[in-house]
């Protein structure tokens, strides 16, 4: 049986990876994509946001069977530093290359928005959390949260990205430091 408690965190740490998602989406939607283009995109961050995970679960697991308490903590600080990276993201000056959501393009740029999820699983894999239970909060937070970020970035041409990814990295912020002072 599956605590409520747990299903609620993976929802909001699932929300939170995918606000990467959704802001980037918010931009790249601006370059005005057909709806086809935007439901192939969202699908194939949504496909990275399953593997990602999974494979830091699996290391996760190694890792806790190997190195016990240690790997809590290694987990917790994994979070802080990714939600860290991402609060800080926001305030670069730089403007990112667009890397056009082709082909090629579009599965270096599902990968370049997911890597986040490996931390993540690596965590949940320390921690010993229900792996499809997580695979799929991802998989759907992620996706939707795409198809949403580009959607909107088609209609509204660019209003919260900065700050979406600023709360995002807020949750995992949170929660990394939850898991620091909970041994």
């Amino acid at each position: 049986m599956v605590v409520t408690g747990e299903v609620f965190t993976l929802i909001v740490v699932a929300f939170a990876l995918g606000m990467d998602a959704f802001s980037v989406g918010l931009g790249m939607g601006m370059y005005k994509l057909r709806l086809r283009q935007i439901f192939k995109i969202g699908f194939t961050i949504g496909i990275f946001h399953l593997w990602m995970p999974m494979l830091g679960m699996i290391a996760g697991r190694f890792l806790s069977e190997k190195f016990g308490a240690i790997a809590g903590y290694i987990g917790g600080m994994l979070l802080v530093i990714l939600g860290v990276q991402m609060i800080l993201a926001v305030f670069k000056d730089e403007e990112s290359s667009m890397i056009t959501p082709v082909g090629l393009g579009m599965l270096i740029f599902a990968l370049s928005v997911s890597l986040d999820s490996f931390s993540v699983g690596l965590t949940l894999g320390i921690y010993g959390a229900k792996t499809a239970l997580v695979l799929i909060c991802f998989g759907a937070a992620a996706t939707v949260l795409a198809w949403l970020g580009l959607y909107l970035g088609r209609k509204v041409r660019g209003l919260l990205g900065a700050y979406s990814e600023a709360l995002g990295g807020s949750i995992l912020l949170a929660f990394g430091i939850k898991l620091l002072f909970s041994f």
